[in-house]
């Protein structure tokens, strides 16, 4: 800005003095209009150099502030770091008596499934042998009539009624008194076990005196089998049950003389005392 006076005032004062020519004149002016753009440009230069302070101050304190709000949140993290690392020690030591706790119980329950397994291993095996040494002893003929089989742990003996019972009665016939007798005998051997005696019919309406259906008749069939093995054969009735259970546990279709007859029939069904099973359970370990 200097500058720019300094000339303009020499071109002044050779205007004045009277001294000066017209070139020189111009170019005085010519070096005026220069210094004069240059003085436009650095006055650009500096108001743009002002903005960029100004932008410099204003990043300068943002930046603080983010620095600040780092800083806490880094605070923070560290709180919640060590919340947790004191959270997890009491955890583990609470986990580690959990964790105790589930072996044991583990181990307990291991404990309880050997003694079922072993149980059912030796009911399976009584099981077999009661329906080998049965089956054994009964002849050819009378194995026609007489179905052994074991079926969910438990030994049915299924007696066609044809064998058992009197035509039209359930009164015990002559023909039946030897195979009762070898059941009989296998039932006195396996003391352990209860028998359960269940009448089936075929689905024809009964019509005699004194009989109502079917129930009638299929439970005194089945009383009629129990009376004969407790009082011609010594079983303990303690350990008989009779049931009747008519027409309605058929075992084939009854549309035909051959599913019918397949239907009437008397089983005796031969199963492990059920308060073998209760100690058993009493024995398992409780459930948390």
């Amino acid at each position: 800005m200097k500058s720019l006076n300094v000339i303009l005032g020499l071109a002044v004062a050779m205007v004045f003095t009277g001294c000066v020519s017209k070139k020189q004149l111009a170019a005085v002016q010519a070096e005026y209009d220069n210094l004069k753009t240059e003085h436009a440009k650095l006055q650009s230069d500096y108001n743009d150099a002002k903005v960029r302070i100004a932008e410099y101050t204003s990043d300068s304190k943002s930046l603080a502030a983010r620095l600040a709000e780092e800083q806490q949140r880094n605070k923070e993290l560290k709180e919640a770091y060590a919340q947790l690392q004191r959270s997890y020690q009491n955890n583990v030591s609470e986990g580690n008596v959990n964790i105790s706790k589930l072996v044991d119980e583990i181990n307990a329950s291991n404990k309880f499934i050997k003694q079922l397994v072993e149980a059912k291993s030796k009911s399976d095996s009584l099981n077999q042998a009661l329906t080998n040494k049965l089956t054994r002893s009964l002849t050819r003929e009378e194995m026609n009539d007489v179905d052994v089989q074991v079926l969910k742990g438990v030994v049915y003996i299924s007696l066609a009624d044809n064998m058992l019972y009197k035509s039209g009665s359930y009164e015990i016939g002559e023909r039946a008194g030897e195979t009762l007798a070898k059941i009989a005998k296998i039932i006195m051997d396996y003391k352990d076990y209860d028998v359960l005696v269940e009448g089936n019919t075929d689905n024809v309406p009964i019509s005699q005196k004194n009989i109502r259906n079917n129930w009638d008749l299929s439970a005194l069939r089945a009383s009629s089998v129990v009376q004969a093995l407790q009082n011609q054969y010594g079983v303990d009735p303690k350990r008989l049950t009779a049931a009747g259970r008519g027409e309605y546990n058929p075992v084939a279709s009854n549309n035909s003389a051959a599913g019918k007859q397949r239907n009437r029939r008397t089983q005796i069904i031969i199963t492990p005392k059920l308060d073998q099973f209760m100690d058993l359970i009493d024995e398992a370990p409780d459930q948390q």
